[in-house]
């Protein structure tokens, strides 16, 4: 794992991050999860699949996989409480991503940081209790914030105006390419955290 030596560009003046596998080494916990909900359906889901979809809610990836194979899922609202349980039970195995953590450390209190994730609120404010930092950050955005969900930029759009900083102004850091893309259509540089990662 490389160690970042990331400077803030002059200018910016918010810092937004996204949760699961950009502060949170929540990932394999999450693919645990969906193996063990998807296998009564007969949906596969293979890894490289799952961290491509990262960053999009559980809800959507469920009706991705279902109709791409055929599969009737009539209670997808069940499914993703079921999912979303099924990752709580990993919880404890989920540790920060040090040199991501890093960087919000030393911008800590120097500038507005949200947290923008494609997560459940409970799900994403439980992960962040759980690496002792949610009350670092000044807003928190989640899917059930925005009507759309990445790659479109509302989530980012979001965090921008509650962090009261023109998006322009703000840097993303994110690791997924569905991320990268919400970031890149709000506007806003997006930082690929994926080259500092031990995966």
């Amino acid at each position: 794992m490389s160690t970042p030596h990331w400077t803030a560009p002059a200018g910016t003046a918010g810092l937004i991050f996204d949760c699961d596998g950009t502060l949170a080494d929540t990932m394999p916990a999450h693919y645990k999860a969906w193996l063990a909900l998807l296998a009564p359906y007969g949906i596969a889901f293979p890894e490289p699949r799952f961290y491509a979809m990262g960053g999009m809610p559980t809800a959507s990836i469920i009706r991705v996989l279902a109709a791409e194979v055929g599969v009737a899922v009539p209670d997808v609202d069940g499914m993703v409480l079921e999912k979303e349980r099924g990752f709580l039970t990993h919880l404890g195995a989920v540790a920060r991503i040090e040199p991501v953590i890093a960087i919000a450390t030393a911008y800590r209190g120097a500038l507005p940081m949200a947290v923008a994730s494609g997560g459940y609120r409970d799900t994403v404010t439980r992960t962040l209790d759980r690496i002792a930092v949610r009350d670092w950050f000044d807003a928190l955005v989640t899917a059930e914030d925005t009507a759309r969900h990445k790659p479109d930029p509302d989530v980012f759009l979001e965090a921008a105006k509650r962090l009261g900083v023109e998006p322009a102004r703000c840097v993303v850091f994110e690791d997924t390419e569905i991320g990268l893309e919400a970031a890149r259509r709000a506007g806003i540089p997006g930082i690929d955290v994926r080259p500092w990662l031990a995966r």
